[in-house]
């Protein structure tokens, strides 16, 4: 008990140190932390390969005027428990229905390929690693939010376990933007 009390201090004074470096100029890469049998990775280096899909022919890393928050790599993983969440942002020339034609192809290695529609980017991204289906005690299928309506077409392929999302927006310029997102959970038995 003291272990998991200990590397929860750790993974929150982590957090605030990844803050800092974020927002600082002297970053220089992920923050990896590891104690015994616990692991945690923070880090702004995730990217279309590492998420498991091609990226969108010309398509370019999305950048902010104020920070470049555009990439996400977390993964924390105990003995009761691992998560892995990876995202990326980009921008491209091309309309949403371009965009979304390619990646519908691409998710199919993943399982059925889901589309639905939101507000936001990443608006529907649901995990519930206790939530098993009864009879097989595999993890649910994904599914569509109760209003499935807005501007931003999300294609899900794989369980709520196991899931791959793209989602993708118009500008209100010219072209696209769009993320995409790998999210990965296991109980106390099982690999990431």
């Amino acid at each position: 008990m003291f272990r998991d009390f200990a590397f929860a201090l750790i993974f929150t004074s982590a957090l605030g140190l990844a803050a800092f470096a974020q927002s600082s100029d002297s970053h220089n890469g992920p923050v990896d932390i590891q104690i015994n049998n616990n692991s945690l990775h923070l880090g702004d280096d995730a990217d279309a390969k590492k998420i498991g899909l091609p990226l969108y022919p010309g398509a370019k890393l999305k950048t902010d005027d104020k920070e470049n928050n555009n990439q996400a790599n977390l993964a924390l993983f105990t003995e009761e428990f691992g998560m892995k969440l990876l995202v990326a942002n980009y921008v491209s020339p091309d309309g949403r229905d371009k965009i979304v034609d390619f990646y519908r192809d691409k998710l199919k290695r993943y399982g059925k390929v889901l589309e639905c529609h939101s507000d936001k980017h990443g608006g529907d991204v649901d995990v519930h690693d206790d939530d098993k289906d009864p009879k097989d005690g595999k993890s649910k299928e994904l599914k569509c939010s109760d209003n499935n309506s807005g501007p931003v077409t999300e294609l899900k392929a794989g369980t709520e376990d196991d899931q791959h999302i793209v989602a993708v927006e118009p500008e209100a310029a010219k072209g696209s933007s769009f993320a995409l997102v790998y999210v990965h959970m296991r109980g106390k038995r099982g690999e990431i």
